[in-house]
This record gives C-alpha cells, structure tokens and sequence, in this order.
C-alpha cells in the first residue's frame, strides 16, 4: 500500500505559524520546519501538497528546501487544485490525485525550457503520455505520429496547462491501472483529472528551482491524518 502522511503533517502544520499564525508568503526567515520523508531521506527539496480532506478539489502547496539539516519554506503558498474527486488511491479514468509522496523526474511543456535544471523537453505535436494499459509503454513519454491508444495525452494539443509541467512518478512500476500521467502542471482554473496544478508564475518558479541533484520530491496529503504503512 502507498505511505501515507511521511511528512506532510509537520510541514504543512508549521507553515500555519508562520507570520504569527496566518498563511503568508514563505521567506527564508520564516519559521523551519523540522520534518521530512522518511521514504527519500537524502532529498533536500519538497513539495507539499495538502487539503483539509480527502475529498476537496483544493489545496495549498508549499515548496520547501532543506538548509543545514533545517527545512524552510521558499515558495508559496499558494492555492492549488487537485483531483474532481480529491486525493487518495489514484486508479485509471478516475480523476482522483494520487495521496503520499513520490520523486519528481521528467520536466517538460509547450513552451521552451524556463530554465530549470531538470530533464526538459519542449513538445510538439508528437509527443504524447501513453495512458493505456496494455501499451508496452504506458505511463511513459513516446514520440509518435498517432496516440498510443485508450486515453493517452498530447502534451501540445491538450493546451495551455501543459505549457509547463513535470511528471510526479507516482507509479514507476507503470502497474497498468494504478494510474497514468499525473502531473504538476499550469491550472486552467478548475479541478484536474488526477494531477495538481497551480498558477503560471508558480509553476514556472518551482521549475526554476527543482534540482535533480537534489532528489526533488512531492508530499501530497491531509493535514493532520495519520500515517499508514
């Protein structure tokens, strides 16, 4: 089963007291938060995620960096959409946001690179997310004339949300299923089909900041629920 709450609770719950208690801007002299995942211990940037319940179409995401063994909030928050159906076991043709904490990898969008030091592509109309399950390369990027099948993506002609974006690996086994093509990506404003997405001059600013080097990750959660192996 997924790892429920490794860090989200800590983080999130502190961000609260920043500024005497009230949801600002993150600096770096705000308050640190002093937990991270316990599942990708050597990574010193995260992400999180996180709604009042599973079942809400919103949520805050922060950005965080760990500094001399101390994470500090340097990005948001901000609002971010999740899922029409919330967050929680993610499943294929369910708009449902995967819920624990996976590693970012593969970066890209329609537009050029923004500058980030991830692995970037800039689509056209052959590229394409296969998400159909019974594809030899689902939940992968391919390059071809048509689609792969079932539901799978064109990350040009899908539009303006794909302008930028990164994969969250949320299921690297590419179980047929478990759910494909789930995202941080530009909001259009609503809640998505799976993925997370938050306003242009966000998106851009995490991209800008994501190092591989730095085993990037994204807690996506509950406030306060419990952690469950």
């Amino acid at each position: 089963m997924l790892r429920m709450r490794s860090a989200l609770t800590a983080l999130s719950l502190s961000v609260l007291v920043v500024a005497g208690g009230a949801l600002g801007s993150a600096s770096a002299s705000a308050d640190p938060v002093v937990a991270g995942p316990v599942d990708f211990p050597s990574t010193t940037q995260m992400v999180t995620v996180s709604v009042a319940k599973r079942s809400d179409t919103t949520g805050t995401l922060t950005a965080y960096d760990k500094v001399d063994g101390v994470w500090r909030p340097v990005i948001g928050p901000v609002k971010a959409f999740v899922g029409s159906m919330g967050i929680g076991v993610p499943k294929d043709d369910v708009p449902r946001t995967p819920e624990g904490t996976f590693a970012f990898d593969q970066a890209f969008g329609r537009q050029a690179n923004p500058g980030t030091k991830m692995p970037y592509f800039q689509a056209d109309t052959q590229d394409w997310w296969d998400e159909f399950p019974s594809s030899p390369t689902y939940n992968t990027h391919v390059r071809q004339v048509a689609s792969p099948g079932g539901d799978s993506e064109n990350l040009y002609t899908s539009g303006p949300v794909y302008d930028y974006a990164v994969n969250i690996a949320h299921n690297p086994q590419r179980r047929p299923g478990y759910a494909s093509g789930i995202f941080l990506h530009v909001t259009d404003g609503n809640p998505t089909q799976g993925c997370v997405a938050i306003d242009r001059a966000t998106m851009i600013s995490v991209l800008k900041w994501l190092d591989p080097a730095r085993d990037p990750v994204i807690d996506i959660g509950v406030v306060g629920a419990a952690q469950t192996a």
